[in-house]
């Protein structure tokens, strides 16, 4: 994260856009010939940058995931977003904002951590960050 900017959007050149993975999509991709190992294959081609929120990267490592897969994962995903306060503010307030649903709160930090980053969220659950596309979710 920036720290020169408390918005925490990070300025991409040429509009580059940055996505960040969720939890189910890092796995998908890990599947032979599945949608999301194709698409995170292309991304990776043209250059695009790929991140992930540390909430979901630690969901990804709570597996079972072997230690050969982690090490494939890390090179895919070389930046690993860590939840600062402002980050947490806002997860807080898309939380409350949103219903305070049960087994949600996790969604919304990993949501307010791409907001931040002013990144698209690649996942396989979009029912799950719909509600959040409202208060400025980009979902690929």
């Amino acid at each position: 994260m920036d720290r020169g900017d408390p918005s925490g959007t990070r300025r991409r050149a040429r509009g580059a856009v940055l996505i960040h993975l969720d939890t189910n999509f890092l796995i998908a991709a890990g599947l032979p010939r599945s949608r999301e190992a194709a698409l995170l294959l292309r991304w990776r081609s043209e250059g695009t940058p790929i991140a992930m929120s540390a909430v979901a990267w630690t969901e990804f490592l709570c597996g079972p995931v072997s230690e050969s897969v982690i090490g494939l994962a890390q090179r895919l995903v070389p930046e690993i977003v860590p939840l600062d306060r402002h980050t947490a503010a806002l997860s807080a307030r898309l939380f409350n904002s949103s219903g305070r649903r049960r087994n949600t709160q996790l969604d919304c930090m990993i949501g307010a951590t791409a907001i931040r980053a002013g990144a698209q969220l690649a996942t396989c659950d979009v029912r799950h960050f719909e509600r959040l596309t409202s208060v400025g979710l980009d979902l690929v």
